[in-house]
């Protein structure tokens, strides 16, 4: 594991990510840092979707830490084939598609084109520690 950034520390039963072939999948992720939630509450009309940005940036860094810490030795993160955002959304928000942008602009910048991903943005009853977004990533390794 050396040079490889610490993985996301786990909130109950279960491993970051696992790793079947070349294919890797996480765990949801959201935005924790250290295993601390870094942001909360539901995604509200009205705000700013700004507001949203670093909670989506955070949670897919831990996603792509996460697949990138099953990667073999001269290996790298060929693409992500697909990222599942969910949205821990209040009534009435309906821009889930623009959270899960933020997320995805974080992918293509540190992947390029192989971080443009299938996607679906789902709006939620309810989050982890009421976590605003949590991510889940398929990428194949090469």
């Amino acid at each position: 594991m050396s040079g490889k950034k610490k993985d996301p520390v786990p909130q109950g039963k279960y491993v970051p990510a696992t790793r079947c072939g070349n294919m890797i999948f996480t765990a949801g992720m959201t935005p924790r840092k250290d295993g601390v939630l870094q942001f909360s509450g539901k995604v509200q009309p009205g705000e700013p979707l700004e507001k949203y940005r670093e909670a989506a940036r955070l949670a897919a860094a831990n996603a792509l830490t996460a697949a990138r810490n099953r990667l073999e030795e001269g290996e790298k993160i060929a693409r992500v084939l697909s990222m599942t955002v969910y949205v821990n959304a209040a009534d009435g928000f309906s821009a889930h598609s623009k959270i899960a942008d933020f997320a995805s602009e974080y992918l293509c910048e540190e992947l390029g084109e192989p971080g443009t991903a299938a996607r679906a943005a789902i709006g939620i009853a309810g989050l982890p520690g009421e976590a605003p977004v949590e991510i889940q990533l398929v990428c194949m390794a090469g």
